[in-house]
C-alpha cells in the first residue's frame, strides 16, 4: 500500500484529514483508494469533488458527520494541492499588459516544478508564460482542480487558459483538441525526446521562431509570415 501512494499524495491526504478533524488518515486513504484506485497519485486526488468527499464523511463511521461545508471545500483544495507550501511551486514574475511588445502567451501542461510533463486532461496545473523574442517570463501558475469539478472538464480546462495562444502538452485527445482549438488556442504536442523537459528549455526555441515565424505561428501571432512576404511584395 505504501509503495502505491506517492509522497506528494500522502502529504495532501494527511493535510486534508487534519482539516476534516474527525477522520483518521488511514480511513481517508482507504476511502480514496476505493474511489480512485491505485496508485494513489496527486493527479488522481485532484479529481475529487466536494460532493464525493462529503459522501465519504457521511459513510465513514470514524468521521464527524457535522463537518462544515467550508472545511470540506478546504480539504478538497488541499487534496488538489492548493494552499500547500510546495517547494516545487515556481515563483511568478509580475506582468502588466504591454510590458513585452511582440510577445505571445503560452500555457504548459505541468505536474511539478517548471517541467513540461503533463497531459492536457490530467495535468495538475498550467504554467503560463509571456514569451517575446528577447524574454520569457512566468506570469501565472493555474491549478486545474476547480476546472476538474465542472461538468465538462475539457471545456473548463480550455477556459482556464483561454487567454493563451499556444499550449504545450505531452498528449491530448480528439474531443479535447476540438475544445482547445475552439477556445482560440493552438495545441502543440511534444516530441518524444522533449517530454518532461524544462519548459524554458523548449520556450527558447519558440523565442527563436518568433523572429521568423512559420505560417502557423504567424497566424497565432496575428502577423504576416516571413515565408509569404515575397509573394506580397510581388503583388505590390
Amino acid at each position: 500500500m505504501v509503495q502505491s501512494i506517492t509522497r506528494e499524495a500522502a502529504l495532501r491526504v494527511a493535510l486534508a484529514a487534519r482539516e476534516l478533524g474527525g477522520l483518521p488518515v488511514r480511513a481517508l486513504v482507504a476511502a480514496l483508494v476505493e474511489r480512485l484506485g491505485l496508485p494513489l497519485t496527486a493527479a488522481r486526488l485532484a479529481t475529487v469533488t466536494v460532493a464525493e468527499l462529503q459522501f465519504i464523511l457521511q459513510t465513514n463511521e470514524g468521521a464527524d458527520r457535522q463537518v462544515p461545508r467550508q472545511q470540506i471545500r478546504q480539504a478538497v483544495s488541499l487534496l488538489c494541492g492548493e494552499g500547500l507550501s510546495e517547494h516545487d511551486r515556481p515563483p511568478v514574475a509580475p506582468y502588466v499588459e504591454g510590458d513585452m511588445p511582440g510577445s505571445i502567451r503560452v500555457a504548459c501542461a505541468s505536474n511539478r516544478e517548471q517541467l513540461l510533463d503533463g497531459h492536457f486532461g490530467s495535468c495538475e496545473r498550467f504554467l503560463v508564460y509571456q514569451v517575446s523574442p528577447g524574454e520569457t517570463r512566468l506570469i501565472a501558475v493555474r491549478p486545474t482542480c476547480e476546472a476538474d469539478q465542472a461538468e465538462d472538464r475539457n471545456a473548463a480546462r480550455a477556459a482556464l487558459i483561454s487567454d493563451c495562444q499556444i499550449v504545450y502538452l505531452q498528449s491530448i485527445g480528439g474531443p479535447a483538441t476540438a475544445k482547445v482549438v475552439r477556445a482560440g488556442i493552438h495545441p502543440v504536442k511534444l516530441a518524444r525526446e522533449d517530454s518532461g523537459c524544462e519548459a524554458k528549455q523548449l520556450l527558447v526555441r519558440l523565442q527563436q521562431a518568433l523572429q521568423h515565424p512559420a505560417p502557423w505561428l504567424a497566424r497565432v501571432m496575428g502577423v504576416e509570415a516571413a515565408s509569404l512576404a515575397r509573394f506580397v511584395a510581388d503583388e505590390a
